[in-house]
């Protein structure tokens, strides 16, 4: 869940709404069907995240016939998680590495500032964190305008 937060930029309700069938590993892609903006967005899927995923899905996951990939493991059994449990998870990460606060939203913030520094434009920060205005990426990026 981290990694789809830090190096997709979802928001904790669009990875607590992601499917089995939202991940395409062959062309290397996320669709994103459950967004703010109400609309369907494609993102590329980094090998690293992919590989995590499936790591994940492989060794971590419990059986369930739900199509959500990430599903509750205490009881009720059989249903995908909210977006509380992205938020409590992510919280929790935080603490293990010995932040005592911290949001997941700031890891949205985060990859927007990674891009940049990595060279991509605003415009392609943009279309990964599905943002309609250049402006908001620019807040998230926290740069001048």
């Amino acid at each position: 869940m981290v990694r789809c937060a830090l190096d997709l930029g979802l928001r904790a309700n669009e990875i607590a709404k992601l499917a089995l069938t939202d991940i395409d590993r062959q062309s290397g892609t996320v669709t994103l069907r459950s967004t703010k903006s109400r609309r369907e967005d494609i993102l590329p899927l980094p090998i690293p995240t992919g590989q995590a995923i499936a790591d994940y899905l492989r060794h971590e996951r419990p059986r369930t016939t739900n199509q959500a990939v990430f599903v509750r493991r205490l009881a009720p059994h059989d249903v995908p998680i909210g977006p509380d449990a992205v938020h409590r998870l992510i919280r929790d990460a935080y603490r293990r590495i010995g932040l005592d606060h911290g949001r997941t939203h700031a890891l949205r913030h985060t990859l927007a500032r990674r891009l940049l520094e990595k060279g991509d434009s605003l415009k392609e920060v943009a279309d990964i964190l599905c943002h309609r205005s250049l402006d908001t990426s620019l807040i998230y990026a926290k740069l001048d305008s």
